[in-house]
């Protein structure tokens, strides 16, 4: 996997909106600038990142014209997604690789971000799962760890992670290319040349506002079309706001996930900080992590 530089003071980074309409988050990205500036970096700003096309920041046309732009220009080192929702799927074929093969760049974000990090690793290139714009707060304390972790890794420090041991944990020791994202979008990409090969790898999974039954009929699909053959391991980031349907499931979804994947013999480790709480802990999609899960604690340590 390629592997782009890391940034330093001086560098120049793009904020584009690839998915959902930004309307009256101004104060967010403004605080985005002025976070990335305090740091010594550069910002551009798509010039479509506020457009309005009902749901979307902007038209397909605009939304991939900004990402495109971003992607083509040499002076850009990252392009940081402003936020997530939906729509990111929609510009993923009219994207064209060519100049950017020849300068590789950082992507970073996290939900329907995970679209274009499916793309960016089957085209062969590492990417950030991370937070995004609308993720910050007037009080960066309150999201302290996911900032410092963010900031760490774009500058080339990437953090390892020990994390709050767990009853479900499925003890064991591998290693693999660390992939994946949102479930929902991972399970979007099935049948399409953006779906992942997790052969060998270590998926990491997270979730937000679904029923318990959509969490397994995802998995079933996803086991159906071979997602947990060859897989290292599983690392489970939060499951937020969780649905509640009028017929219960009846389990925690730790062991919902436990028992649609019992007959494979990999290591899970649950727990890891990361998706959409305030605490989203940054991590590198497509570098090689050594992960080993206990019962009471389990790390995740990347391999040089």
């Amino acid at each position: 996997m390629i592997q782009p530089k890391f940034l330093k003071a001086g560098d120049t980074l793009a904020i584009v909106a690839p998915s959902g309409i930004l309307k009256n988050r101004q104060s967010e990205v403004n605080q985005a600038i002025d976070l990335l500036k305090g740091w010594g970096l550069h910002v551009v700003i798509g010039k479509n990142v506020f457009s309005n096309d009902d749901h979307f920041a902007g038209t397909d046309e605009q939304r991939c014209e900004d990402f495109q732009e971003a992607m083509d220009d040499p002076r850009i080192s990252a392009i940081w997604c402003a936020r997530g929702g939906y729509g990111t799927v929609r510009i993923l074929d009219k994207l064209d690789y060519t100049k950017f093969r020849q300068n590789p760049k950082w992507l970073i974000g996290y939900s329907d971000i995970t679209a274009l990090h499916n793309q960016f690793h089957n085209k062969g290139f590492q990417s950030l799962h991370g937070l995004m714009c609308v993720s910050l707060t007037k009080d960066l304390n309150e999201i302290k760890e996911s900032v410092s972790t963010f900031k760490s890794t774009i500058f080339g420090k990437p953090v390892n992670y020990t994390l709050v041991g767990s009853q479900y944990n499925r003890i064991g020791e591998s290693s693999g290319q660390l992939v994946g994202g949102n479930l929902t979008i991972l399970h979007t990409m099935l049948g399409s040349e953006t779906s992942i090969d997790t052969s060998g790898k270590i998926l990491f999974i997270e979730e937000v506002g679904e029923y318990k039954y959509h969490i397994d009929r995802m998995l079933q699909s996803l086991k159906r079309a071979g997602y947990f053959e060859n897989l290292k391991g599983l690392l489970v980031g939060d499951m937020s706001k969780m649905r509640k349907n009028t017929t219960l499931w009846g389990t925690s979804v730790e062991q919902l996930i436990l028992e649609a994947l019992s007959e494979y013999d990999f290591p899970i480790a649950f727990n890891m900080p990361a998706g959409h709480e305030k605490d989203n802990r940054s991590m590198i999609l497509g570098k090689t992590i050594e992960l080993k899960v206990e019962k009471n604690i389990s790390s995740v340590k990347y391999k040089n």
